[in-house]
């Protein structure tokens, strides 16, 4: 059981979506440049990925640090120029490793939550039994 692990669903919740908006500001820049506060306002629309200003310019720094964005600036209507960011090849490259690692960790955690819900059907007794899921395989002993 989960006894005294000490962590909130607010905390681990937390902590996955900070793992997960590195790939989303790079997908969300793929589509068209954007400027830091438009990509904050993008972010909010959904609630679970939602992410102040704090997090998000942090987080841009790094990623035009790491060559994955560059930054250009405009002239804005509503005020003083604003600086855009926009994804590079290399940038591309990453998001494409990041999603690709996704769709993988997605597989292997909903292969997980189908077992686990199939364990709660299975007597006791026999749980033991059965050879643990392995990640090369499905949970039917095949390997893919």
């Amino acid at each position: 059981m989960a006894k005294n692990l000490n962590v909130t669903n607010t905390e681990w919740s937390s902590q996955l979506r900070r793992g997960v908006l590195e790939m989303c500001i790079l997908a969300i820049i793929e589509r068209r440049p954007g400027y830091g506060y438009e990509i904050v306002t993008e972010l909010a629309d959904a609630a679970q990925l939602a992410a102040g200003e704090g997090t998000v310019y942090p987080l841009l720094r790094r990623l035009k640090k790491d060559g994955f964005v560059e930054t250009f600036w405009q002239e804005s209507a509503a005020g003083p120029p604003r600086q855009y960011y926009k994804i590079t090849p290399r940038g591309i490259g990453a998001l494409a490793t990041m999603r690709a690692e996704w769709r993988e960790l997605l597989e292997a955690m909903t292969r997980y939550q189908r077992s686990e819900i199939s364990e709660r059907s299975v007597d006791p007794a026999k749980r033991d039994q059965r050879p643990p899921l392995r990640p090369s395989d499905g949970g039917d002993g095949e390997s893919r």
